[in-house]
C-alpha cells in the first residue's frame, strides 16, 4: 500500500489526539435533556417563582434588543436571580422606540 494512502486512512478513523484508541464512528452524546434537568434541579434549589401574564420581555444593549414574545419567567427575589425561557428575535434599538415612549410616556 501507498503511505500517504495509509496515513490518510489512519487519520480518519482517529476521532482524539495522538494515542487514542481508533473507532469506525464517532460517538455522538445527546447532552441537552439532562442539561435542561440539571438547570431545573438548580432553579428548584434557589427557589424561582413562576411569574403569570407576561407578555414580551426587552432587553436593551447597545444598538440591538432582544425581545422575547410570551416568555415563560422565572424569578427569585432572594437569589436576585431572573429566568426568561421562550424563543429570542434580535432587533435594530430603533423600530422599537416609538412604540415603547408609547407605551410609557412618563419616561423620558
Amino acid at each position: 500500500m501507498n503511505r500517504e494512502k495509509l496515513m490518510k486512512m489512519a487519520g480518519s478513523v482517529r476521532t482524539g489526539g495522538k494515542g487514542t484508541v481508533r473507532r469506525k464512528k464517532k460517538a455522538v452524546h445527546k447532552s441537552t435533556t439532562t442539561d435542561d434537568k440539571k438547570l431545573q434541579s438548580t432553579l428548584k434549589r434557589i427557589g424561582v417563582n413562576t411569574i403569570p401574564a407576561i407578555e414580551e420581555v426587552n432587553i436593551f444593549k447597545d444598538d440591538l434588543v432582544i425581545q422575547f414574545v410570551n416568555p415563560k419567567v422565572q424569578a427569585s427575589i432572594v437569589a436576585n436571580t431572573w429566568v426568561i425561557t421562550g424563543s429570542p428575535q434580535t432587533r435594530s434599538n430603533l423600530p422599537l422606540f416609538p412604540v415603547i415612549i408609547l407605551c410609557f410616556p412618563g419616561v423620558q
